[in-house]
């Protein structure tokens, strides 16, 4: 925490200040109100979400610490403040009220908001098969949002595996053309730096933790992120690496089948070439993950989830 030294002459001079704001508060305090408004930071975030399950806002949701109330509400970095100012799923507006909110946030904030992006963006036909709203009775497609926004974003943060490769929504036969986020930008020669939460779904500590870094040092250095745009902090590791069947491994011991002790590789556990801490991590507010409840890692983080990775429950 940071220790701020002042005088005893300050001091005086602010109790002054402070008793003369109670004896005559309806000239003073909303002076000071002012003042401490202007003190805050305000980073205001655009989350929109495209070819997604919803299933990356739902994990998102059930963050512990900060809780989503904190996160949405408070202060959760000293000095500053949230602005959630669009979220289809968690705003009560709907229809142009609502997306005239991310609008007005690009216009408002323009190179000093954070473009969240769930879920792939269809591109087949000019991204006809996947839109957000309508303006003058045409429907606006997540293609064209995303060549709005993503420009005057200070950063883009891609949450779920979806938006940041493609994931599901982008698996054979792909109708859609769904494309990752980082991809489809280059193609659209947008240089916006690109920071991919991937996840199916994405675990809240990568999502609060990444948002979080972002804000309090900018965005993140080359030798802070993998090849992939993944914070090391949180994808620098395979799973594998830290495995608690890692000890089977060594001995030799594999299981065949589901239900039975030893290293879960033969039954398609793709955790030698994932990375991601979920050995250490763990999910439901640390409860339990895919191995500890005796499941092969399926390889989510990583791009070609799920096609690269079939079938899943065998060796490859």
């Amino acid at each position: 925490m940071r220790k701020y030294r002042f005088s005893r002459r300050e001091f005086m001079t602010w109790a002054a200040a402070s008793g003369a704001g109670v004896a005559g508060e309806d000239a003073f305090l909303p002076k000071l109100q002012a003042a401490v408004k202007e003190a805050v930071k305000e980073y205001p975030l655009i989350w929109m979400q495209d070819s997604a399950c919803s299933g990356c806002s739902v994990s998102v949701i059930n963050t512990i610490h900060p809780s989503i109330k904190n996160v949405i509400l408070d202060q959760i970095l000293p000095g500053s403040q949230l602005l959630l100012n669009y979220h289809s799923t968690l705003m009560a507006a709907t229809g142009s009220l609502s997306t005239g909110m991310a609008v007005e946030t690009a216009r408002k904030y323009k190179g000093k908001y954070i473009y969240i992006v769930e879920g792939a963006v269809p591109t087949k036909d000019n991204g006809i098969y996947g839109t957000l709203g309508e303006e003058e009775g045409k429907p606006v497609t997540m293609l064209e949002w995303l060549r709005r926004l993503a420009p005057d974003a200070m950063a883009v943060l891609t949450v779920g595996t979806c938006a940041a490769y493609g994931g599901i929504a982008a698996a054979k036969p792909n109708p859609s053309g769904a494309m990752g986020v980082g991809e489809l930008l280059k193609s659209l020669n947008i240089a916006t730096p690109v920071v991919n939460i991937p996840g199916c779904p994405c675990h809240p500590d990568w999502f609060i933790g990444t948002v979080a870094r972002v804000l309090l040092y900018g965005l993140p250095k080359p030798q802070e992120v993998d090849e992939l745009g993944r914070l090391k902090v949180y994808f620098g590791k395979s799973v594998h690496n830290r495995c608690i069947n890692r000890d089977y491994l060594d001995d030799g011991i594999f299981a065949t089948k589901f239900g039975e002790v030893g290293c879960l590789l033969e039954i398609g556990c793709k955790g030698p070439f994932t990375h991601g801490d979920c050995p250490v991590r763990q999910w439901n507010s640390g409860v339990n993950w895919c191995v500890s409840a005796n499941a092969p890692c399926v390889g989510c983080t990583e791009p070609g989830f799920p096609d690269a990775h079939s079938p899943l429950y065998q060796r490859r």
